[in-house]
């Protein structure tokens, strides 16, 4: 998958390779994202933000116009993604929930896990954060699908 990692600092590198394994396209830069380094998410699927990546409703449009169909975070916190501008645009969200923040490797794990579950269209699990509650639908056609047998 085509993806764009933004606020990469210079030792996350490593972490995202070692859980990459060159799987996935990764354009990894140090700018923020924001309207004026959209640029680099132009041909991608997906974007890799941190919190300090403002995803607003604005921004989450024009990436949606570039193509791109999904947004994972590097942390738990969410505040920082328009949640219902996404639900809006279609774009899926994920976040690495429940990891330490110091646990660098866990957390790049994780990002990639989420970039190889959306490749494979696939819910992301727990990761899920999209305003639609696509795990809950999940879940539950799971249950329907048991209680057919």
């Amino acid at each position: 998958m085509k993806t764009v990692a933004y606020s990469i600092k210079p030792f996350e590198k490593e972490f995202l390779a070692l859980a990459n394994q060159k799987k996935h396209d990764i354009t990894l830069i140090s700018n923020p994202l924001g309207l004026d380094t959209l640029d680099y998410a132009e041909g991608k699927e997906a974007v890799i933000v941190f919190t300090t990546d403002i995803v607003s409703g604005p921004v989450i449009e024009i990436l949606s116009g570039m193509g791109v169909r999904y947004i994972a975070t590097r942390s738990d916190m969410t505040g920082h993604i328009d949640k219902e501008a996404a639900a809006r645009y279609g774009i899926k969200l994920a976040n690495t929930p429940g990891h330490d923040p110091d646990a660098l490797q866990a957390i790049a794990n994780q990002t990639i896990k989420n970039l190889d579950r959306w490749q494979l269209n696939k819910c992301v699990g727990n990761a899920c954060i999209c305003a639609k509650d696509c795990r809950a639908t999940h879940l539950q056609t799971q249950k329907d699908q048991v209680n057919e047998r």
